[in-house]
C-alpha cells in the first residue's frame, strides 16, 4: 500500500491537473521532443560559458545563503522522490504477478506512478543546472565531468522516458539517494560543516554506476532474448524497453563510470604525491575547458573545486 504516495496526494488537486502533467506524453509534456531538449543543452552551455566570461574580471560572488538553500532543496526533494519511488516499487514487488522479475521488466510494473515520479526526476535534472551557474558566479573551477554530465543526464532522463524501460527506476532511485547525501554535503559545508564522510562519496558514484549497468544489462539480455533469439538463448520472458533506450542509456553510464574511474584514481594518486604525466581525458578535453592546477579538494559528483582557480574557458 502506498501510504506515502497517498498522504502526498491528498494534499494535491490531482484532477484539476492536465493529462500532460501528470503522465508523459510525448509532444505534449514540457521538453518532451528532441528540440526541446537540445535547445536546453545549448542554452545551459551558452549560460555556463558566458557567465564565465562575464565574472573574468569580476570578484566572485558569495551566494552563500541561496547556495545553501539550493542545496538544501535538492537534498530533501531528491529524499522524497527516492522515498516514492522505492514504496511504488516495492507495492510491485509484493505483487505475485510481478515479483523480482517483473519490477524490472515487466509492463504491468511501469505504472501511472512510477512514470510521474520518473517525469519529476527528469525535471529534477533542469533544475540541478542552476550547481554550474553557482560555480560560474562564484568564479569556482568547472571541470569537464561536471559539465558534461548535467548535459548529458537532461538527455539520458528523456530517452529512459521515451523508451518506457521498467529496469530504469533503478537508476533514479539510486542516484537520488546519492544526492540525498551530496546535496546535503553542500548544504552543511558552505554553512562551515567539516564531514568526514565526503570522500566516500566518489565511491558510492562507482558503486551506483555499476548496479545500474548490471541491472540494465538483465534486461537487455532478456529483451534480446525473448525477442530476437527465443529458440536459442534461455531467458524468463520479455522485458520492457527500446533498443535506442537501452544503448544509449549503457553508452552514457558508461561513460560516467569511466569518468569517474579516472578522476578517483588520479585524486588518490596525487593525494599519494604521484605527479604523473597528463591523462588521454585531459588531452581530450582541454581545448574546452582548461584544467585547474590546483589538487582537487572534493571526490564528489559534482566536481566542486573549493580551493581551486576562478572558473574560464579557453579562448
Amino acid at each position: 500500500m502506498p501510504y506515502l504516495a497517498d498522504f502526498v496526494l491528498s494534499f494535491v488537486a490531482a484532477d484539476r491537473i492536465p493529462a500532460h502533467l501528470v503522465s508523459y506524453i510525448p509532444d505534449k509534456t514540457p521538453f518532451s521532443t528532441w528540440p526541446a531538449v537540445i535547445s536546453m543543452t545549448v542554452t545551459y552551455l551558452v549560460v555556463v560559458f558566458g557567465t564565465c566570461e562575464t565574472m573574468r574580471d569580476k570578484s566572485p560572488l558569495k551566494l552563500t545563503t541561496l547556495f545553501r538553500a539550493h542545496n538544501l532543496i535538492l537534498s530533501v526533494g531528491s529524499l522524497v522522490l527516492m522515498a516514492l519511488i522505492g514504496e511504488e516499487v516495492f507495492s510491485n514487488w509484493l505483487k505475485p504477478e510481478i515479483g523480482t522479475y517483473g519490477s524490472l521488466c515487466a509492463t504491468e510494473a511501469y505504472t501511472n506512478r512510477l512514470e510521474f515520479y520518473l517525469m519529476l526526476n527528469y525535471y529534477f535534472k533542469y533544475y540541478e543546472l542552476l550547481d554550474t551557474v553557482f560555480l560560474a558566479l562564484k568564479k569556482k573551477p568547472l571541470s569537464f565531468l561536471h559539465v558534461y554530465h548535467h548535459a548529458a543526464t537532461m538527455v539520458l532522463a528523456f530517452v529512459q522516458l521515451n523508451g518506457r524501460a521498467t529496469v530504469c527506476w533503478v537508476a533514479a532511485f539510486l542516484n537520488l539517494g546519492v544526492h540525498v547525501l551530496m546535496y546535503y554535503y553542500y548544504y552543511a559545508a558552505a554553512g562551515g560543516a567539516k564531514l568526514w564522510w565526503k570522500k566516500y562519496l566518489t565511491t558510492m558514484q562507482i558503486a551506483q554506476f555499476l548496479v545500474i549497468l548490471a541491472s540494465a544489462a538483465f534486461a537487455s539480455y532478456q529483451y534480446a532474448a525473448y525477442n530476437w533469439f527465443p529458440m536459442y538463448l534461455p531467458h524468463m520472458g520479455g522485458c520492457s524497453g527500446t533498443p535506442t533506450a537501452g544503448i544509449v542509456g549503457a553508452g552514457i553510464i558508461s561513460s560516467y563510470l569511466l569518468l569517474f574511474i579516472e578522476f578517483f584514481l588520479e585524486t588518490y594518486l596525487r593525494k599519494a604525491g604521484s605527479h604523473g604525466s597528463v591523462t588521454w581525458l585531459r588531452l581530450a578535453v582541454q581545448k574546452h575547458i582548461k584544467p585547474s592546477t590546483a589538487a582537487p579538494e572534493s571526490l564528489l559528483f559534482r566536481m566542486e573545486k573549493v580551493h581551486g582557480k576562478e572558473c574560464h574557458s579557453s579562448g
